[in-house]
């Protein structure tokens, strides 16, 4: 059905939006401008990042921060260690780059890649670890930057799913060397399409800068270029509207949460038959959207149905990309490899939690949820 109650998100213009849009506009450039480099600072300012650098897409950050590597000391065809069960953006960019993801099967009860992992997959040709906190649950860093320092591999961070989570009171983002951000409609900030590389390194940002810009020097006269880069900009139009996401966060984020622990404590009695995923010790989650997987390893099918039926939009738990996903199979991984990703590919969904859902929304949720284990269980 295409009438959904329950979306992922929704794009909404308001009065600061459209003074910002309004603003382009008048300046007859709306190519990026004065409202992305506003849009870089408050976001940098408002979490408290060394450097903020504005990009088209989340996919486009990755791709921008990967191709960073290539200056500090990568060459192409070296390799990215990252985890098997993510969007499928995160091994593109890597590939895009000009690297080979290795990939790392994750942990059922975190959806995030397995510190324990790690270090069997690290080779001569590691460069780098990508982190992906999934659905804005961070990931063990500390167990992971012990591993990056002993065998000296940057870490990039995919916090896409992830605005303002914190593990040990720190942002995510702030632990490697650079993190990426989304602004898709779906996210907790959203400017329609666009993407962010945050970093605490004044020369990092300044490589992303230029690699952004088709690798122009920063300063220097046109058409004078360092190194291969890309046309990833963010433009003024989306800047506008996500300068409007980022001053109503605060509230976006608290009624999220909300929806979020409601909608926890409404499944409670679930627990046996779902594994759901709420804050861990010294987490806070970022209320991305509600993953759920079957604690029995069934496929997800017929819940996904259910709910679909019932006008809620799902989305499945991304899977396996080396081995559940057609487009990576060149790279020569079978079915079994990652056991854990490509469980929770077969038993896992996830659907939209946003900001402006009501109460009855999530209410009607958990009720459909119910319903679907109350029919499984009498037939």
């Amino acid at each position: 059905m295409s009438d959904y109650r329950v979306t992922f998100g929704d794009v909404v213009i308001g009065d600061t939006a459209r003074r910002y849009l309004n603003a382009a506009l008048g300046r007859n450039w709306v190519s990026e401008g004065a409202n992305v480099r506003l849009f870089e600072q408050r976001f940098a300012a408002r979490f408290g990042y060394h450097a903020a650098v504005a990009t088209s897409s989340g996919t486009d950050a990755g791709l921008v921060a990967m191709a960073a590597l290539h200056d500090l000391g990568a060459s192409r065809g070296d390799e990215v260690i990252t985890p098997a069960l993510a969007f499928a953006a995160t091994a593109n960019c890597i590939l895009a780059a000009g690297f080979v993801p290795r990939f790392v099967d994750v942990e059922l009860e975190t959806l995030n890649i397995d510190p324990r992992r790690i270090e069997a997959t690290i080779t001569p040709r590691s460069r780098a670890i990508q982190v992906v906190h999934t659905m804005g649950k961070p990931c063990r860093m500390d167990e992971i930057l012990e591993i990056a320092r002993a065998h000296r591999l940057s870490v990039i961070e995919d916090c896409c799913e992830a605005h303002g989570a914190t593990l040990d009171g720190a942002l995510v983002g702030s632990f490697g060397m650079a993190g990426l951000f989304s602004f898709y409609a779906a996210h907790l900030i959203c400017s329609g399409e666009g993407g962010m590389i945050v970093t605490g390194s004044p020369d990092v940002a300044a490589l992303c800068r230029s690699i952004r810009t088709h690798g122009r020097r920063d300063g220097a006269l046109y058409f004078d270029f360092d190194r291969i880069g890309f046309n990833s900009k963010m433009n003024d139009l989306e800047a506008a509207v996500g300068l409007e996401g980022l001053e109503a966060f605060d509230e976006t984020f608290a009624i999220r949460r909300r929806h979020w622990a409601r909608l926890h404590e409404m499944l409670r009695d679930l627990e046996e038959r779902l594994m759901l995923y709420p804050d861990g010790p010294g987490e806070t989650v970022a209320p991305h959207a509600f993953p759920l997987v079957l604690r029995d390893a069934e496929r997800i099918d017929g819940l996904y149905a259910h709910l679909e039926r019932h006008g809620i939009q799902c989305k499945t738990l991304f899977g396996s990309l080396p081995t559940q996903h057609r487009a990576f199979r060149f790279l020569g991984y079978r079915e079994g490899d990652f056991p854990v990703a490509e469980r929770i590919g077969r038993s896992g969904l996830h659907f939209g939690l946003h900001q402006y859902l009501t109460d009855a929304d999530v209410e009607f949720i958990a009720d459909t949820v119910s319903r679907h284990f109350a029919l499984t269980r009498s037939a």
